[in-house]
């Protein structure tokens, strides 16, 4: 005997936030058409290093706004939960790009440390000021999907790595503008990459937690069960299951063995409402699937639903 209950999945986070995405996207794409000619004048490889982290925001930030545009289609009887998991997936693209960046720009760094070249320090100075305001700008945009979007969050530390590393161009540019010692701007630029590279991980570590159907962060499935079994007629709850589909939505599955009484008098559905309400209330799982079960049921299961 089985019954389902829940609600279909809800608008991923990310959706929510297309347009302060574009924004950023918008102001990105400027300034790193700016530090690529200021890098090309100045002789900068920090400057350049800058612009081949913006350069990564750019593909990264456009990734997650084609994810979420993609992620608003319906499901279909070949794509039930739709598209969701393609902003899990461009999360991914993103933290490998950012991997990338870093590696090249330490490798440029001690190229660069064992032959100096020329940096123009003034005119770095004005590229690297203009970066980071528009940073700054982004950051203030993306501040609040960063808080309910993995992907959005991606973007956001993309920018923030940014502004640290326009900051560290700019003391670069003040060295070399006052000591004359160009190999600042190799040290900024390794600062650059040592930046990108703990928040990078902690980025793809939570993508692939998504992609491996880990249980959401902050979730406690001990407390969870606690709240299934304390539900009036439930007995006990086996086979229990929680997942993130997508950013912001998280979805939990269960067996749940009522009393005999609850199915005698067809109260199966009051306690499928009543464990759909503590959920959504004490967990916030919106999407949730209940399989009700009579008592002595489970020794009738497969071994691998106990």
């Amino acid at each position: 005997m089985g019954a389902g209950h829940g609600h279909g999945p809800s608008v991923s986070a990310g959706g929510q936030h297309r347009r302060r995405m574009l924004v950023v996207l918008a102001l990105t794409s400027t300034v790193l058409v700016a530090e690529v000619i200021g890098g090309w004048i100045t002789g900068s490889l920090a400057l350049l290093a800058d612009a081949g982290h913006m350069f990564t925001d750019v593909a990264g930030i456009t990734l997650a706004i084609l994810a979420v545009t993609f992620a608003s289609r319906p499901a279909t009887d070949t794509r039930t939960y739709g598209y969701y998991r393609l902003e899990i997936l461009a999360a991914v693209v993103n933290a490998v790009l950012l991997f990338g960046v870093a590696v090249f720009i330490l490798v440029e760094a001690w190229r660069r440390w064992t032959d100096p070249s020329e940096v123009e320090g003034g005119l770095m100075l004005v590229f690297a000021v203009v970066g980071l305001v528009a940073n700054l700008i982004g950051l203030a945009v993306l501040r609040t999907g960063s808080k309910e979007s993995l992907n959005v969050k991606g973007a956001y530390l993309e920018v923030l790595g940014d502004t640290l590393g326009s900051a560290a161009v700019i003391a670069a540019a003040v060295v070399i503008a006052v000591t004359g010692w160009e190999r600042a701007d190799v040290v900024a630029s390794v600062l650059v990459a040592v930046m990108i590279l703990p928040r990078t991980w902690a980025l793809l570590r939570e993508a692939i937690d998504v992609l491996l159907e880990a249980t959401p962060r902050g979730m406690d499935l001990a407390e969870v069960r606690r709240h299934i079994l304390d539900t009036r007629g439930v007995v006990d709850a086996h086979d229990l299951h929680a997942w993130t589909l997508t950013s912001g939505v998280p979805v939990l599955s269960a067996h749940i063995v009522v009393a005999d009484e609850v199915l005698a008098h067809n109260a199966g559905g009051q306690v499928l409402d009543t464990l759909g309400d503590c959920l959504a209330d004490h967990f916030d799982v919106e999407h949730c699937t209940f399989q009700i079960e009579p008592v002595g049921h489970t020794d009738h299961e497969h071994a691998s639903h106990r």
